[in-house]
Parts: C-alpha cells; sequence; structure tokens
C-alpha cells in the first residue's frame, strides 16, 4: 500500500460489506493452500451485469487496488470494492456453506429484489 492510499477501517461496523467468520476462514485457506502474499492480497467483492437475475456477484483475491476503491479490513483479511458495486452491496453479508447439497460462497444481500435458484446472481 503507497503511502497515499487511505487506511482501510479495522473494525466490521465501519464496513459496508460484512464478511462471516465462517467466510473468513475459508478465505485465509485459500490464501495459504495458493501461497499469496498475505500482506499485498485482498479479497474484491463486486458486481457485475450478467447472470440470470441481471448481475452476478464477484469474489477475487488480487493486489489490484484502484484509488476509488473503498477499502476495509475484517477477520485479518483486507476487502476492497468498487463505488458501483457498493450501490448493491451496502449491507451485504459474504458467508460460507459447506453443505451436503454444495459448498462455496454465499451473498445475503438485503439489497436484491429477486435472485436466482443457486444464489449467484440477483436483481436490485
Amino acid at each position: 500500500m503507497s503511502a497515499a492510499t487511505p487506511a482501510a477501517p479495522e473494525t466490521a461496523s465501519d464496513a459496508v460489506v460484512h464478511i462471516s467468520p465462517l467466510a473468513a476462514k475459508e478465505i485465509h485457506r485459500i490464501i495459504d493452500e495458493q501461497e499469496l502474499d498475505k500482506e499485498k492480497v485482498c479479497l474484491r467483492v463486486g458486481v457485475k451485469g450478467g447472470g440470470c437475475s441481471g448481475f452476478s456477484y464477484v469474489l477475487d483475491l488480487t493486489e489490484t487496488v484502484k484509488a476509488t476503491d473503498e477499502q476495509f479490513i475484517q477477520h485479518g483479511i483486507r476487502v476492497i470494492c468498487d463505488p458501483k458495486s457498493l450501490l448493491y452491496l451496502n449491507g451485504t453479508t459474504v458467508d460460507f456453506k459447506d453443505e451436503i447439497m454444495g459448498r462455496g460462497f454465499v451473498f445475503q444481500n438485503p439489497n436484491a429484489t429477486s435472485s436466482c435458484g443457486c444464489g449467484a446472481s440477483f436483481s436490485a
């Protein structure tokens, strides 16, 4: 992080996208498994057009942070999100499910007016 980059808030209450403890545990496991640099890697959370309901969720581990990205730290993970995605993700919780019928990250988005059956896309 350069000196010009603002410090990320340290508490979950300052965040607009929340990472559950289970999701954080899985993210840390993936970072360790891929041997990524914990000091540089961020979790990018966002949305993009597409999917069966209009928008698809984006989760990506990256070292690229844009000047306009919002940043916050939860469970030792630096989370970044672009301003346009924040319009759709404010108040969203990213969780992780490991069940018989499936395993993966799930989004609990209070802004979604509808979502597809798999939970990977939504409309707002």
